[in-house]
């Protein structure tokens, strides 16, 4: 991973958002030696928003099984069908 000062981000923000669509790597931006943010390409960053969405669904769907919040598959079709009309 490529790492960047604030202040070089500043000064060549142009040739880092360039060199960051070519290589694809996302680069950590440091403010005083520490990390403070990172730029990501674009397409990376709406995968990981669409894989995180994925994951939190699966962790609802997790939760309403150990709560006990299920239903049978037939009451589910049912519910479905009366949508899809």
């Amino acid at each position: 991973m490529k790492v960047e000062l604030v202040t070089s981000l500043k000064r060549q923000a142009t040739k880092i958002l360039s060199d960051l669509h070519h290589s694809k790597e996302p680069v950590l931006i440091t403010e005083h030696g520490k990390p403070s943010a990172y730029l990501v390409d674009v397409d990376d960053y709406e995968s990981m928003q669409n894989r995180l969405s994925i994951l939190e669904g699966i962790a609802r769907g997790e939760r309403a099984i150990a709560d006990g919040k299920i239903i049978s598959h037939s009451e589910a079709k049912d519910k479905m069908s009366k949508w899809l009309k």
